[in-house]
């Protein structure tokens, strides 16, 4: 083994020194990324002292190479702010919906220092965290009372094991659905302890169905939001105020999972039709339960509203303490409820709606600047085209709905658009966009930030190689 070969490994200070390598604590806490340099350089001594000869390459662009698919491995990638490019409004992989900038100032006041959580501030006594949301969500839907857990998941299945554990829960076959990240409806009734009865078809169910299907050991009448799909065609299904209707008769309460939580009616901004929480407490539904991070726009959490003797069975079940939220979520989400006690200018606080509600032509406007400046500041070397297209409203939110947008097509030869899009994912910050048909395609619906149009401006152009 050639000594010499060994001294000609960089120092770690020496490699901390490089452009990349800053870029990567940027990324990466810098304790993992010392530690993971000197895993690396141990590893490339080991190898040379093996071998006994000069053939391993120790490079600093090698050894950057190694250190960088690392800490890939590692997977210890800290949650950051990305930029989403990709259309897709409420994008669960990136965190659904931006909060409201009066929500941010919320949690960063409550965040500073202590809070009355749980303390009345009129009495001094001890009261519940949950009060300051629960009285909103009463006043802005009509229900008799409400509470809120971690998601809607949560709400479901705390309702299900309150109401109908050990008893059966009457369900249409087509509402049997299937919503992200594994939450089978079957399964968690199953979960719950309830027993699931389903009834009609995959896409007729009749009021006469659920007649025939109730018997002594009913216990509740269970309707689902389809959220991630639509049933269109020869279909059939009871409207929500005949449900309620018929199950008054026999004495069942009817729970309605209405699942992106809209609080009021998106036809007033030229949205598809969406069923409101509002209208579903009006029909005599008993038990509603809805995400608060979807439609609603706030952080995640699930809201239940409804009959206040069913309400206050799920705050007595032990279960709701492992689901309460906590004072962050609780600040940001009182702060966006209270901006629907104005809804006239609701579309002006929230992100979700002013992302959805923005012009086609400010679209096409925005974009046809960023590829005439594409253009001009690499001469004319990277081509871009604009091109109609269609936004997703995404996160189980208006199954089947997409919304008109123009779109930035960049057609790669090299790098491909797979490579493109790999590179402006390890950007800083990462950007996000969409391939379809070998091009890459950016959506500046959900980029409204000049700032942000400038990042992606940037990378485009660091990744041809353009100096700038």
């Amino acid at each position: 083994m050639d000594k010499k070969d060994l001294r000609n490994i960089p120092s770690v200070s020496s490699l901390l020194e490089t452009p990349e390598i800053s870029e990567f604590c940027s990324s990466y806490p810098r304790s993992l990324v010392v530690s993971t340099i000197r895993e690396v350089l141990d590893k490339l001594r080991e190898a040379i002292g093996r071998s006994g000869t000069s053939d391993t390459d120790i490079s600093p662009p090698a050894i950057l190479s190694l250190v960088k698919e690392r800490l890939l491995e590692r997977g210890k990638v800290p949650i950051r702010r990305v930029i989403n490019a990709t259309g897709v409004l409420v994008h669960t992989g990136l965190g659904r919906a931006p909060l409201a900038s009066e929500a941010l100032e919320a949690v960063k006041d409550i965040a500073e220092g202590y809070c009355s959580l749980e303390v009345d501030l009129l009495t001094g006594k001890r009261s519940s965290r949950g009060d300051h949301v629960e009285s909103l969500a009463v006043a802005l839907t009509g229900a008799e009372a409400a509470m809120v857990v971690n998601n809607n998941a949560a709400a479901v299945l705390l309702a299900l094991d309150t109401l109908a554990r050990g008893k059966e829960v009457i369900i249409s076959r087509s509402q049997l659905v299937e919503i992200g990240g594994s939450f089978r409806m079957p399964e968690v009734m199953a979960k719950s302890g309830a027993i699931m009865v389903e009834v009609g078809t995959t896409n007729r169910t009749y009021i006469s169905d659920y007649r025939k299907a109730i018997t002594l050991n009913t216990a509740l009448i269970l309707k689902v939001h389809s959220s991630n799909f639509r049933i269109i065609g020869f279909t059939a299904s009871p409207e929500l105020e005949e449900l309620a209707r018929m199950a008054r008769e026999f004495e069942i309460p009817v729970m309605y999972d209405v699942g992106s939580g809209a609080l009021f009616n998106l036809e007033t901004y030229g949205l598809p039709y969406e069923p409101t929480v509002e209208e579903s407490v009006r029909a005599g539904t008993d038990i509603i339960t809805f995400s608060t991070d979807k439609l609603l726009g706030g952080p995640q959490g699930g809201l239940v509203v409804g009959k206040k003797r069913f309400i206050d069975m799920m705050k007595r079940n032990p279960l709701a303490r492992a689901l309460r939220i906590d004072k962050l979520t609780i600040a940001a989400l009182e702060a966006t409820l209270r901006l629907y006690t104005d809804k006239s200018e609701i579309a002006k606080h929230l992100p979700i709606l002013r992302m959805l509600t923005r012009p086609l032509e400010d679209i096409e406007k925005e974009s046809r600047r960023f590829i005439k400046e594409l253009s001009r500041r690499s001469d004319g070397r990277i081509t871009a085209t604009l091109e109609d297209g269609f936004s997703a409203v995404g996160g189980g939110s208006l199954p089947g709905e997409e919304v008109p947008t123009k779109l930035v097509s960049l057609s790669t030869g090299k790098p491909s658009a797979q490579e493109l899009s790999d590179e402006l994912r390890q950007n800083n910050p990462p950007i996000f966009g969409r391939i379809e048909n070998d091009r890459l395609l950016l959506d500046l619906r959900t980029v409204s930030d000049k700032a942000d149009v400038e990042a992606i401006l940037s990378a485009v152009l660091r990744i041809f190689g353009v100096a700038q």
